[in-house]
């Protein structure tokens, strides 16, 4: 007599449907990114990481690292934006510190760890993507002025 083995009792199908099923959260995961936080936003993500007041003159000259410790630009000013956002003016330079230019890096996207920046949720290609800073739409924000800055280890 023959018989037929039913699909989830096979053992292999069983784990390939469980391998696709959490292989875009252990993708998350790898990301630096939590399984459920992988469908907030940029500012939900930023305010789970308990914002702290930074002065702004302390920010002045942070890098700005990716995930392996590489610098991927330097803070030169903060401003706000006519819409009330907070973005950092970060110098990314080109090779070998030649050919920088400014771009303008949302404060939600990264955290603060020591004396330094970790971009969390802008990874490294999208700052050689995004325009070059204009300073219309923006006000300088004074060194003595204080900006939540969300908080990260690694």
């Amino acid at each position: 007599m023959t018989t037929v083995r039913h699909s989830g009792s096979d053992p292999i199908a069983t784990a390939l449907i469980a391998i696709a099923v959490a292989y875009p959260a252990a993708q998350a995961v790898a990301q630096g990114t939590p399984p459920m936080a992988a469908a907030l936003t940029s500012e939900q993500r930023w305010a789970r990481r308990f914002p702290q007041p930074v002065a702004v003159g302390d920010l002045l000259g942070l890098r700005i690292l990716d995930y392996d410790d590489v610098t991927i630009a330097y803070v030169r000013k903060v401003v706000r934006t006519t819409a009330g956002k907070i973005l950092l003016i970060a110098e990314r330079r080109g090779f070998l510190g030649f050919g920088g230019r400014l771009v303008a890096v949302p404060i939600e996207v990264v955290a603060i760890f020591g004396r330094q920046l970790a971009s969390l949720d802008m990874p490294p290609e999208e700052y050689d993507r995004v325009p070059t800073w204009s300073a219309e739409g923006s006000v300088a924000l004074p060194a003595d002025a204080k900006v939540l800055v969300a908080l990260t280890k690694r």
